[in-house]
This record gives C-alpha cells, structure tokens and sequence, in this order.
C-alpha cells in the first residue's frame, strides 16, 4: 500500500537478521543491552553494536540513535542496522511511534536507501492496530516537503525511499488471516490520515495570493466530487451571506479585493446516522489586522490564518475515505482581513446574523467575528448535536500554553472530556482552559450589546466566552490552534510551517 510520496509500506514475513534491505531499524527502551533483538543482533555481527553504543554514550534515550554498516557481512540481510532510543518504556505512548518512524524514513533517505524493515515494538497485541497506524502517518508526515517554490537541485531531488516495511512478532508463527486484515486496516487508515494531514499542510503553506477564499472553495468541492455520493459542498457568495444577515464575516472581509467564501460540507453515512457533528474552521486566509494593523514581523505569517480552515476541509477527506456513522458537518466563513476605504473601522457596530450587536474595538479579533456568524449558521441552519471550531483566535493563548499546545474551552463536561481523550489518544498536545464567566464583564460595550475584545489578561478565555455568546445552549467545544497550527522549530512528524494540527483528532473523533 502506498503512502503519499509513493512509498510503499508493506508487512515484511522475515525476521529482523534474515530481512533483506537497505535498513534495519529497531527501537529500544533504555540500556540496549537488555533489549533482545539488540542482543541478537549484536551477536550475530560479533559485539560491534554494542562497541559502537559505548562508544557514542547511546542509552536507548528518546532521541538518540546509532547506525552501523554491516559491509555486506551475510550475517545479517540488511546493509544497515539503525537503533532508535525510545525513552523509558513506561512512559512510551502509541503516538511516540509517528516521530521514530519519520527518523528512520529520513535517515533511510540521506543513506540513499531504497527499503526499510522497521521491528515494530512488542508492546501487546492490543496496541499493535494503532502502532501500525501511527507508524503509517509517521512515514507520510516525516517525508513530507513543501518544496513547490524552490528550484535548486535539492528541491528536484526525488526520495530514494520506496519500501517501508514493518516486522511484526508472531511468535514464529505466520500472520493469520485476522491478523492480515488488521495490519492492512491499520495501514490504511494511517496513510489516509497522514494525506490528510498533509493536504492541510499544502494549503496552509500557500502563499495567501495562491489560497484565497475562492480557491478554498474549489478544494472543498474537489473534496465533494471525489466522494460524490457520500460528501456534498455549498458555498455561499457574499449576496447570499448578505440574504442571511452575516454581517460580522462580511464586515471583516470588506478590505479585500478578494470576494468571501463561506463553505459547508456535508458527509452523510449509508445507515442512518448515530449524531450530527459539525466542525467549524476559521477561514481568514491573509491577515493585515486591519485598521489595529499588526506590524510586518508580525504579519509576515499570516497565512496561516485559514489553519482551522484547512484542518477542517482536509478532514473531510478522510472522514469520508473511512467511513463515519455520523452524519458530519464542517463550516468555514473564508476571507481576508485587509485595509482599504471599503474595510470595517474601530467604533463600528455590526449585527451579528443572530441579531447581537457588537462595537468593533479592536479591528486584529476577526477571527472570533467571523466564527461567530459560523456558529449561529451551524446552530440555526444544521442543528448539530455537537459542534467544535478550531482557531488560531489569540496569541493570549500562545503566552498561556506556549507554541505546541492548543487551548480547550467548553462549559459541556461531557462534550469536552470526550474530546480531549480523544486528542490524547492521537498524540495531539490539548490543554483546557477555563471559561471564566467574570470574565465576561470584559466584553460589555456602552453602545452595544458587546464589544469584541476585553482586557490583556484573560484574552483568550474572552474569546471563547465571545463565541459562547453564539454557541447558546448548543454543546460546543472552542479550540483555539494558534500556537501549533505553524511551527518554526521542527520535530521529526512536523516540519517547519503549517503543520495540520488537529485533523488527526479530528478524524478519530469522527470516525470511532
């Protein structure tokens, strides 16, 4: 089966000394030494692993690794051996394996390897499905390049990498018919999710000029056409958000040149659907902060301001690759937030599509305008039984968590613990915020019925209680991905740029 990239990921039937490729690659927990393919392994090439583990104060950490060249020996299959530190095994959890599995696919690649056999972990049968998925999405995020715009020879330069096979102990018993089934599953559903995650990335790595509303738009109903039957998009043009009263998302978008776009996608399963769940992105695919203009280092990343967006629409993908038994929404309000003698002002007063007025002051908190109008259109239009939206709304929210974490709001218990269980179990790093109700004095406007910013402190949970006041009684879960949405520091899974943050959890949720 091919990951994105045309990397072929494969059950390899050998044992770790008798497979013949181009790398072997085994993880260890701590000391090599007591790990029993090491013990093998070193064996078999007379002790030179564990000369080369001393030599280089290799422990088994998480990020550590050591390669030896077994120079054609016949001793093993393969003509290299690569270890890979994975920390503690207590505190190794499934999604660990995404980034060991991205280190070996780009090691493979600067060795000039066309195959690897990766030793899966033995860590019980119940977690061999999902560490076969997370190795699947390893493979697909961690060769993963955004080189569309470069033109020297590294950028030409395909991946030597074809095969990526992985070595599953069955106990020297050939894999049953279950267990083939399973394997396949797994594979599939993590290169279907690594696509996605991908996908997501593409468009958040575009130059703002390349993804516009507009072309937004278009990527969603590619999305319906390839699923035709299962998936349908709408898109509304600016008269028709007009007809339904949108005039905080218009407002925003009235700076640009660039026409909004607000996009609905709709998955619904061959059975009658359990629930309805939407899932809401924001859409602002450049940022100037309009009139509260941010300064240029500021504004240079802008971009990644349709990140929620783009996790939403890729999303949809796969969602409708695997199969839902829910009937799935996602809802994204896309323009730019621009200056111009046309673009909204400090002091206007704007109503809201559900009737709330809301005096403008601060010009750069668009996004919660935007997604305001997209909650009431979800609320009113789809009536979900659970809505979630996904924002990079404040750098409040980046000072609180820091630049890896997304911040959790939501006044449903229920709702919220299921959620972040979920981003758990996929490895995406979520913390909750609380939805201080005091807070809410913040955003009292003497001429309105709000306004869209209150104080510095509290600034991100005052954003999620801006949207509350259009979620209503709604069950409705805020994430706010302004931190990890784009990264400048890099980990083997993630590159620098967008990283498509949240559609993993995303896909979980809506597919188990």
């Amino acid at each position: 089966m091919d990951a994105k990239g045309g990397i072929a990921l494969t059950h390899v039937t050998a044992s770790a000394t008798a497979a013949n490729v181009d790398v072997l690659a085994l993880t260890v927990f701590g000391d090599p030494s007591k790990d029993s393919i090491f013990k093998l392994l070193d064996t078999t090439l007379g002790g030179s692993l564990s000369d080369i583990a001393r030599s280089e104060s290799f422990e088994g950490k998480s990020g550590q690794s050591i390669t030896q060249y077994t120079n054609g020996s016949g001793k093993v299959g393969a003509k290299r051996v690569m270890i890979v530190g994975a920390g503690p095994r207590s505190e190794f959890t499934n999604p660990h394996i995404r980034d060991i599995a991205a280190v070996i696919a780009q090691a493979a690649n600067r060795f000039g390897a066309a195959s690897v056999g990766f030793v899966l972990p033995s860590l019980g049968a119940n977690r061999e499905a999902a560490l076969v998925q997370m190795a699947a999405e390893g493979l697909a995020l961690g060769t993963y390049r955004f080189a569309r715009y470069l033109t020297g020879d590294d950028a030409k330069k395909p991946t030597s990498l074809k095969t990526f096979g992985i070595i599953l102990d069955f106990k020297g018993k050939k894999a049953s018919v279950g267990q083939t089934r399973a394997f396949e599953a797994a594979v599939s559903r993590g290169t279907t999710i690594g696509a996605a995650i991908n996908h997501a990335r593409d468009l958040i790595n575009e130059p703002a000029a390349v993804i516009t509303p507009v072309a937004l738009a278009a990527d969603a109903q590619a999305i319906a056409k390839k699923h035709k039957g299962s998936v349908t998009t709408t898109v509304l043009d600016a008269k028709k958000c007009e007809e339904l009263g949108m005039n905080m998302f218009l407002a925003v978008g009235k700076g640009s040149d660039q026409e909004p776009r607000f996009i609905h996608m709709t998955y619904k399963p061959a059975k009658k659907a359990k629930n309805k769940i939407c899932f809401i992105g924001k859409g602002v695919t450049f940022d100037s902060g309009g009139y509260s203009l941010k300064p240029s280092q500021a504004m240079e990343d802008m971009k990644v301001d349709m990140s929620g967006a783009a996790a939403v629409i890729a999303s949809m993908d796969a969602i409708a690759t695997l199969g839902s038994p829910y009937e799935i929404h996602v809802v994204t309000a896309c323009c730019e937030n621009l200056v111009s003698g046309r673009a909204y002002k400090l002091g206007d007063v704007l109503t809201s599509m559900d009737g709330t007025t809301v005096e403008i002051n601060n010009t750069d908190a668009e996004g919660r305008l935007t997604l305001g109008d997209a909650i009431t259109y979800t609320r009113t239009k789809i009536a979900p039984d659970e809505m979630f939206d996904f924002a990079t709304l404040t750098g409040a929210c980046m000072v609180a968590l820091g630049p890896y974490t997304a911040g959790v709001m939501s006044d449903h218990e229920g709702l919220v613990r299921n959620w972040m269980s979920v981003a758990d179990r996929t490895g995406e790093d979520m913390w909750r915020l609380p939805l201080t109700s005091r807070l809410r004095e913040q955003l009292k406007s003497p001429i309105a019925d709000m306004r869209n910013t209150g104080d510095r402190f509290g600034g991100a949970i005052t954003a999620g209680l801006f949207l509350k006041t259009f979620a209503k009684d709604t069950p409705w879960v805020h994430v706010d991905i302004a931190g990890p949405a784009s990264l400048s520091t890099v980990r083997p899974s993630q590159p620098k740029g967008g990283t498509g943050f949240a559609v993993a959890t995303i896909v979980e949720y809506a597919t188990h």
